[in-house]
């Protein structure tokens, strides 16, 4: 669980010269503080009033000491900088600047100091940036209306500001911090399993396991094909059996006929095979307490590793349904970026661009699996595969397209200078008709003719894989990326 740290600014001067006026301001941090708990179940640790110097070196030390992972600034009346340096110096936790006014406008014959004091927010917010920015620390800032549910007892205007547009979307950029936070936090210590080895030449694949375990945090796990042989070896017909009412309740065998030569109906002999192996790649997650899998295995021919690796599919749809996103071709970015989108809720499946429909102008994308079931427009379709296009092996792969309506592509890269870089785009998922040959493949209507997305996405030189999340999530995405210190293009 993370905490998030949160203080008022003000200046101890006017606490005598105008009565009630600190306590008005509290009151306003307050509720800041009850709402963030409420919309997002963290705790929030509330300094209150910061109004000196001292009070600004307190608090830097309270939030260090509660190891907060994000700080809000409440600018709730005019302070000096100085009030509110130390905090930050101490403290190095993300700083987001709050600039909340309580009402729409003021009651202009009714004003006095003390009441225009409660709403001169803005008027600090300049001096706390350029106070931060030379000071070389970073902040964002989010503008609007406080959003009060019922007026304070001073107040003299109206502060009801909760359904106003500048409070919903001021609100909307709050939880969408504290979300990245708490996604950040998440991160932290999963185990990422990368089994076998990367595909051949695939160069954009190739990764630096010790910048990805420093930049996310995470751990990842060399695992062997023998890993997965010894798991193979003990799994029960009783837990085939489970595995098969699963599969079956899940996906829908065969489909509509499809007129392509390499694919058949799924044989109960493949069908039992590919839950075999789902439940060795269900003990293999246990063993190991995987969080995520990034595989490929290019095995002999007439050798058992080779045969076993044909039936991942199934079974690796079914750990990213179950929150263990398994991204193929050992792409290990981009099962970071599916796990990214698996913690928030909004899927993340495995994609790449699959053609273009020139006519309808949509990019298809998708893969040859695994899918993330859960945001599926309709029931996945199993098929028999005589063959994996570019692979060794035959066996059962996953037709499917992600649900209409809003979408959002994620991709990890590593650029020239062997940094992390996240690209993104929004766009819509059509249910327009797809290929009958098992691939995943989605029709996404980016807003723009394919060939412009294709000449802003291609110039950022991706990895050719990314993950599609359900839902707008670039903003989202953005403040993610802020709090790991990761440059992120948006492609729109």
């Amino acid at each position: 669980m993370i905490k998030v740290g949160l203080y008022s600014c003000g200046l101890h001067t006017y606490w005598d010269q105008f009565d009630g006026l600190k306590e008005r301001l509290i009151g306003y941090c307050n509720y800041i503080a009850k709402r963030i708990e409420e919309e997002n179940g963290v705790t929030v640790c509330n300094y209150g009033m910061v109004d000196s110097f001292e009070k600004g070196m307190e608090c830097g030390e309270y939030f260090l000491k509660e190891n907060v992972s994000i700080i809000f600034m409440h600018v709730a009346t005019y302070s000096p900088s100085s009030n509110c340096l130390p905090i930050h110096k101490t403290c190095k936790a993300k700083t987001v600047i709050l600039n909340l006014q309580p009402s729409i406008k003021i009651n202009y014959d009714m004003t006095d100091t003390g009441e225009w004091l409660a709403h001169c927010n803005a008027c600090a917010v300049p001096e706390m940036t350029n106070c931060l920015r030379r000071a070389n620390i970073d902040f964002d800032i989010v503008n609007g209306l406080l959003g009060l549910k019922e007026n304070p007892k001073l107040t003299k205007t109206n502060e009801i500001t909760v359904d106003r547009i500048e409070s919903i979307n001021a609100w909307k950029k709050i939880n969408e911090w504290v979300k990245a936070a708490k996604l950040v936090g998440s991160l932290k210590g999963k185990v990422f399993g990368f089994l076998g080895n990367y595909y051949d030449g695939m160069l954009d694949m190739y990764s630096d396991f010790t910048l990805l375990m420093s930049k996310f945090d995470i751990h990842i796990k060399i695992l062997e094909m023998c890993d997965v042989k010894r798991n193979f070896d003990k799994v029960t017909d009783k837990e085939i059996e489970k595995m098969l009412e699963v599969i079956k309740d899940r996906f829908q065998i065969g489909g509509v006929k499809s007129n392509a030569q390499e694919i058949k109906m799924p044989t109960t002999e493949q069908l039992n095979y590919s839950s075999k192996v789902a439940c060795a790649l269900e003990r293999l997650k246990d063993e190991y307490s995987l969080d995520a899998l990034a595989y490929y295995y290019h095995g002999t021919d007439g050798y058992e590793y080779e045969e076993i690796q044909s039936g991942f599919i199934v079974g690796c749809s079914l750990l990213t349904m179950n929150h263990v996103p398994a991204a193929g071709e050992a792409d290990i970015k981009t099962c970071i970026a599916m796990k990214i989108c698996d913690l928030l809720s909004l899927g993340g499946s495995f994609c790449e661009i699959v053609t273009t429909d020139y006519d309808k102008g949509t990019i298809l994308i998708g893969h040859d699996g695994p899918f993330h079931i859960d945001i599926a427009q309709d029931k996945p379709i199993l098929r028999g595969m005589e063959v994996y296009h570019g692979k060794k092996g035959k066996g059962i792969s996953v037709e499917a397209k992600v649900k209409n309506g809003p979408v959002t592509t994620l991709g990890i890269a590593q650029d020239e200078n062997g940094k992390i870089k996240f690209i993104v785009s929004e766009g819509i998922a059509k249910d327009y008709e797809i290929m009958k040959i098992g691939n995943t493949q989605t029709h996404v209507d980016f807003g723009m003719l394919p060939d412009e997305y294709m000449d802003k996405w291609f110039i950022n030189a991706p990895t050719h894989h990314f993950a599609l999340s359900i839902g707008h999530n670039k903003d989202l995405l953005l403040k993610i990326s802020k709090l790991l210190e990761i440059e992120t293009v948006v492609v729109n």
